[in-house]
């Protein structure tokens, strides 16, 4: 890679995504940082500015598959040097209120989607990629679609398949289990699970929305995971 990088990011409207723009501005390691977005964020726009980062918004009104797939591609082309993608878009909430193809329309397409964009602007060499813990593409498609449920996973496991096999050459997988600080955290769930972290398995632990540093890391950069090698198992 060179020593220029930017970020193209999906997903930066949402509760982590939002977290990851502010990591990239207060890191400063890749710039400028472009949000591929439905709509503008001026609060992210702002933070960038007052930091004296480049920011540049990619709006998608329709947020269709065709739309963001040429939508990144054209975004990555108008940019200098080495692109990293970043993906953390997912249905945060509500996922047992939708059908499985509601719930893969966004979940698997839309990121396969983007995955497929920065491919074709042949300038990414890596995504990171935010999945779910479980995640399992052989899951069942019945039943609940709700987080932690089967479905979540089976839809979860689409995703991952869906960008590995549409997108750049190495795709690094994130599987956090409970994203606390993030709005669709119960309020009482996020007060009391934390303090059982200690006897929860590491693949399982919480995470916070606020300590998203293992996304901007460096050495997930220089140390990526190949499309064939499982996903990585961070702790908090």
């Amino acid at each position: 890679m060179s020593s220029t990088q930017a970020a193209v990011v999906l997903g930066a409207s949402g509760s982590v995504g939002d977290a990851l723009i502010k990591e990239l501005i207060r890191n400063g390691s890749l710039k400028p940082i472009v949000t591929v977005v439905r709509r503008s964020q001026p609060d992210q726009v702002a933070m960038a500015r007052d930091a004296g980062v480049e920011l540049r918004e990619t709006l998608v009104p329709a947020m269709d598959p065709a739309g963001l797939e040429t939508a990144t591609t054209e975004a990555i082309r108008s940019l200098a040097g080495d692109v990293v993608g970043f993906s953390v878009l997912g249905i945060g909430a509500g996922t047992a209120k939708l059908t499985i193809d509601e719930h893969r329309a966004v979940d698997v397409q839309l990121n396969a989607a983007f995955a497929r964009g920065l491919k074709a602007s042949g300038r990414v060499k890596l995504l990171t990629f935010m999945s779910a813990a479980g995640a399992d593409p052989s899951a069942a498609v019945t039943g609940s679609g709700g987080a932690g449920m089967a479905r979540y996973a089976r839809v979860k496991g689409e995703a991952e398949e869906a960008v590995k096999q549409s997108g750049p050459a190495v795709v690094s997988i994130f599987r956090p289990a409970m994203i606390i600080g993030s709005q669709h955290t119960p309020w009482l769930l996020e007060k009391v699970l934390p303090v059982f972290s200690f006897v929860t398995p590491v693949k399982y632990r919480l995470r916070s929305a606020m300590l998203l540093g293992w996304l901007t890391n460096l050495s997930c950069l220089a140390h990526p995971t190949p499309k064939n090698a499982a996903p990585r198992s961070r702790a908090p």
